[in-house]
């Protein structure tokens, strides 16, 4: 049936007016510092049956009917827009970036994802019929999706809130953004199978016949494809016009590959997922073909999508408290729990493991997508999809106040966050090596590891390349096996050689101590600390002082 005039008309309003009010909310939360999606969502919220519907209702009809052909448009639309999302996730997955953080990334990733879906699951099982689970659905597989949806990790928000806190490219954030990688790859895989249960028959294939289907693919396209793609980019690169050749490719491959998954029984956005991460693989696409489609994509269709989540339920008449309770706290445990304990495992500090928590708790477009999904399926009921909705734009809004907290709380590259007057000594000691082993053992006792291993490490250290600097400063360090910075000071009346540059004696002895597996730190920690010195008339003042607590107090000016 052909649409008639009145009805396309209808449609290009709609269209019109779900991209500005999109536009104008979303523009209006990147002000404020938020994701834009939010905002998005949020003008879906005011253009869906719970404002309009409520103040006008007249009005909703008229733009969003319910039961006619412009209602099958506009969702023809929004999966459209869907599906070209997921492809450029797919694109910032950098597998090599994910391989490179090693230990670090996969333990943070697998207790991130696993402990929250374990605990999604065990609720959602034990308690299927309070948590709102569809009307005739199978309880296995509603305890599979609240598990998966509690665990997957939303990629974009987490790289757009990373770069507003200028983090990205710190080692902190590299380590966030490659868990979130790979916890978006395996969360989708666990979500294909949950898919495929559904769609069992759908298509005409078994689930085991969907499972070895999407396995198959899955191999063949993140090896023999990615090689094949690799390969023909140049080639489309420089026989076709840039950018409407290498764009288009792109675009054929993510619909062809949405549409094998989705004929075998597998959401679509999953092919186009895979594709995505096949084409970003690259090393022939460079960052402008990337920058032209993410802004087609983010500027168009996206904002489509993120408004028409308001226009699907009334959020008022489906808001349950007890409900959304649960899942926000399942959600927070979960996640800040499993990426806090496992980037704790794998070696860093408390404070670092809790920032990577938060950072990986950003929920968005994926909990927002599978939320969808299973609603059409009859798997949930509405109130768990607004639950889900709230659980989302929560977790993605408090995110960045929390993790710039915790980064002002304690930055350990900072060395007036790592000094304490506990750590301060008044020597008069003449022997180098002497002093260097009570600074030692002050340290030692702190962290608990003996003391003889270290003084060796640093003395070693000082027997290469002395470390005298200049201004009465000598600077002693190492690195040794522990997970924070220490420091410790010694303020000696009559100096000690530690052949300093300028041929004074050292009177303020810095002991520095950082972890073996961080060089970088340890070079930042050292600048800083020559750099505080400099000023010969401001260490004269410091030698005058003979209290540690003002002595800490001047040096954290």
């Amino acid at each position: 049936m052909n649409l008639s005039a009145e009805q396309i008309t209808i449609f290009l309003i709609s269209i019109s007016v779900m991209l500005f009010f999109a536009k104008l909310f979303g523009e209006i939360f990147s002000k404020l510092k938020q994701p834009s999606i939010m905002g998005e969502i949020l003008a879906g919220v005011v253009l869906g049956p719970t404002v309009l519907g409520m103040i006008s209702p007249n009005t909703f009809e008229f733009l969003f009917p319910q039961n006619n052909e412009i209602n099958i448009a506009l969702q023809s639309f929004t999966t459209i827009a869907v599906i070209l999302l997921l492809l450029i996730s797919g694109l910032e997955v950098d597998l090599a970036i994910v391989l490179s953080q090693g230990k670090k990334a996969i333990y943070t990733s697998l207790l991130g994802l696993f402990i929250p879906f374990f605990l999604g699951f065990g609720i959602a099982f034990l308690m299927p019929d309070f948590l709102g689970i569809g009307s005739g659905s199978s309880k296995m597989i509603f305890a599979l999706f609240m598990g998966t949806a509690l665990s997957i990790s939303a990629l974009p928000v987490i790289a757009r809130t990373l770069m507003d806190l200028k983090i990205f490219k710190r080692e902190i954030g590299v380590i966030i953004i490659s868990a979130a990688m790979l916890n978006d790859l395996i969360g989708w895989l666990i979500f294909s199978i949950i898919l495929g249960l559904l769609g069992t028959g759908k298509h005409g294939f078994t689930f085991i016949e969907t499972t070895i289907a999407i396995s198959i693919f899955l191999l063949f396209v993140l090896t023999i494809g990615k090689k094949i793609i690799d390969k023909l980019i140049p080639i489309i690169s420089s026989k076709f016009s840039f950018p409407g050749g290498i764009l288009s490719f792109i675009l054929i491959l993510g619909f062809l590959g949405a549409a094998f998954t989705e004929y075998i029984g597998v959401h679509a956005i999953f092919g186009s997922f895979l594709i995505g991460i096949a084409v970003g693989d690259s090393t022939h696409l460079n960052e402008r073909t990337k920058e032209i489609i993410h802004q087609f994509v983010t500027n168009i269709f996206a904002p489509l999508f993120f408004v028409s989540i308001g226009l699907r339920v009334n959020f008022i008449e489906n808001f349950n408290f007890l409900i959304i309770s649960i899942i926000l706290v399942l959600s927070f445990a979960g996640k800040v729990l499993g990426c806090g304990l496992g980037a704790y495992w794998s070696g860093l500090n408390k404070n670092d493991s809790l920032i990577i928590g938060f950072g990986m708790n950003s929920r968005g477009t994926m909990e927002i997508i599978l939320g969808i999904i299973a609603l059409e399926a009859g798997l949930i009921n509405e109130q768990v999809f607004v639950a889900l909705v709230i659980m989302a734009i929560i977790t993605s809004l408090s995110s960045a106040p929390i993790m710039s907290y915790l980064l002002n709380k304690k930055d350990i590259s900072k060395f007036s966050n790592i000094i304490s007057e506990r750590f301060i000594l008044f020597t008069d000691e003449k022997d180098k090596g002497i002093l260097i082993k009570k600074l030692v053992d002050v340290i030692a006792d702190k962290i608990q590891l003996p003391s003889d291993s270290i003084y060796q490490d640093v003395i070693a250290r000082e027997n290469i390349l002395p470390t005298g600097i200049s201004n009465y400063l000598a600077l002693p360090h190492a690195k040794v096996d522990i997970k924070e910075p220490m420091i410790a000071i010694a303020i000696n009346k009559t100096g000690i050689d530690f052949e300093a540059g300028d041929g004074l004696l050292s009177r303020i002895i810095i002991l520095l101590l950082t972890p073996k597996n961080n060089n970088e730190l340890q070079l930042k920690l050292l600048s800083e600390i020559a750099n505080k010195f400099d000023n010969k008339t401001e260490v004269e003042k410091l030698l005058t002082i003979s209290s540690a607590k003002s002595i800490i107090s001047e040096l954290k000016k």
